[in-house]
C-alpha cells in the first residue's frame, strides 16, 4: 500500500510517500481502505518535533480518516466489511496515523458514517469537529438560547463552532479578519460577524450582546483574557484549546467577581466513550447538512508535504491563502 510517513523529525521535505506492507488487523481491530483523510496542525507539530512523540519506524501521519471496511479481526463487534466508516483521534499515544490506503484501528475509535455523507466531507470534519463538540458541550455545557462568541470563526474548530452552537439553538458571534471570510462566517450561520481589522471586537459585541456573552471561544494561539472577562456575562465559560506556549497576564479579580470558569482542555486525552457520545451527534447534523466542513484546499496524497507547507505557513505564521481546511484523497 502507499503511506506518507516520516522516520526522523525535521521539515516537510522528511515525508516519504512510498509503498509499504499494510497491517493486518489484530483483535478489536478494522482495516479502512481510506478514501479521504484531513490534515490538521498537530500533524506538523508531531513531524517537525515541536510536540515530543515517540517516532516508529515509519511513523505514519495524520489523525483523521474516512474509508470502506475492508476485513475486521477476531472480537470486532459492531462493524462488518463493506461498512462506510470515520474516525479520528490516530497518529499518536502509540497509534499510526490515517495517510495511507490501508489502516488498522481499533474499532472504539471508529464511527459509521451516514450514506448521504461524502468521504471528504467526514474527514474534514473529524478532528476539528470533536474539538467543537468536547469544548461545548462537555466543558461549556452550552445551552439553547445562551449566546456564543467565537474567535476566529472560519478556521477548522471555529467554523465547527459556529455550526453546531446554531444547531443547537444558541445565538452566535463571530470574529473573520477580512471581507472573504466575514462573508462566509455568515453562510456558515452567524448570526453576527465581526471584521476585526474594520471594527473593535469589544465595542461590537457589546452593541449585541450588552450583558455579555455565556461562552467566549478562544482560538489564538495567544489568549487575550482581558477582553474575554470584559466581554463574557456573570457565570460565563471561557474555551481554550490552543495557544501551548502562551504565557498571557491574567486578571485574576475581575475573573472571580464575575463568577466566571475557564476551560482548558485537549481533544486527544478523551475517552472513547466520549467521543464515541460526539460523533453519534456529529454524524445526525452531518447527514442533515447542519454541519459542513470549510474545505480550502483539495490534493492528492502524492502532494502531503505541501499540504504540511500550507498547513505550517497560516498555523504558525499567519501567511498564505488557506482558509479552512485541507483534505487528501487516495483512489479508492
Amino acid at each position: 500500500m502507499k503511506a506518507a510517513y516520516i522516520e526522523k523529525t525535521g521539515g516537510p521535505e522528511v515525508i516519504k510517500v512510498e509503498e509499504i506492507e499494510p497491517e493486518t488487523p489484530g483483535h478489536g481491530k478494522v482495516r479502512i481502505r481510506v478514501h479521504a483523510v484531513s490534515v490538521n496542525p498537530i500533524d506538523t507539530y508531531l513531524r517537525s518535533g515541536s510536540v515530543a512523540s515517540e517516532i516508529y519506524d515509519r511513523y505514519i501521519l495524520g489523525c483523521d480518516a474516512s474509508g470502506v471496511i475492508e476485513s475486521i479481526g477476531v472480537g470486532v463487534q459492531n462493524f462488518r466489511p463493506g461498512d462506510r466508516v470515520w474516525c479520528t483521534n490516530q497518529g499518536l499515544q502509540g497509534r499510526q496515523g490515517t495517510f495511507a490506503e490501508l489502516i488498522c484501528i481499533d474499532e472504539d475509535w471508529c464511527y459509521p458514517l451516514p450514506d448521504q455523507v461524502k468521504f471528504e466531507t467526514a474527514a474534514a470534519c473529524a478532528l476539528v469537529g470533536m474539538t467543537a463538540h468536547l469544548g461545548l458541550f462537555r466543558e461549556a455545557r452550552l445551552q439553547a438560547g445562551e449566546t456564543v462568541l467565537c474567535i476566529g470563526g472560519t478556521g477548522g474548530v471555529g467554523s465547527m463552532v459556529v455550526q453546531m452552537a446554531k444547531a443547537c439553538g444558541a445565538r452566535v458571534i463571530a470574529t473573520a479578519g477580512n471581507q472573504q471570510k466575514h462573508a462566509r462566517l455568515q453562510e456558515l450561520g452567524a448570526d453576527v460577524a465581526i471584521n476585526y481589522k474594520q471594527n473593535s471586537i469589544e465595542s461590537s459585541v457589546l452593541e449585541v450582546a450588552p450583558k455579555g456573552v455565556n461562552i467566549f471561544w478562544e482560538t489564538r494561539r495567544e489568549p487575550n483574557f482581558d477582553q474575554a472577562i470584559e466581554l463574557l456575562a456573570p457565570r460565563g465559560r471561557m474555551v481554550l484549546m490552543a495557544g501551548r506556549d502562551a504565557r498571557p497576564v491574567f486578571p485574576v479579580g475581575p475573573f472571580y467577581v464575575k463568577e466566571c470558569s475557564l476551560h482548558g482542555f485537549v481533544m486527544f486525552k478523551a475517552t472513547a466513550l466520549e467521543m464515541k457520545t460526539a460523533a453519534e451527534e456529529i454524524n445526525r447534523w452531518m447527514a442533515s447538512g447542519k454541519l459542513q466542513p470549510n474545505i480550502s484546499l483539495q490534493l492528492p496524497l502524492d502532494q502531503v508535504a505541501e499540504a504540511h507547507r500550507q498547513q505550517e505557513a497560516a498555523t504558525l505564521h499567519n501567511e498564505g491563502s488557506l482558509a479552512g481546511k485541507i483534505v487528501l484523497t487516495l483512489a479508492p
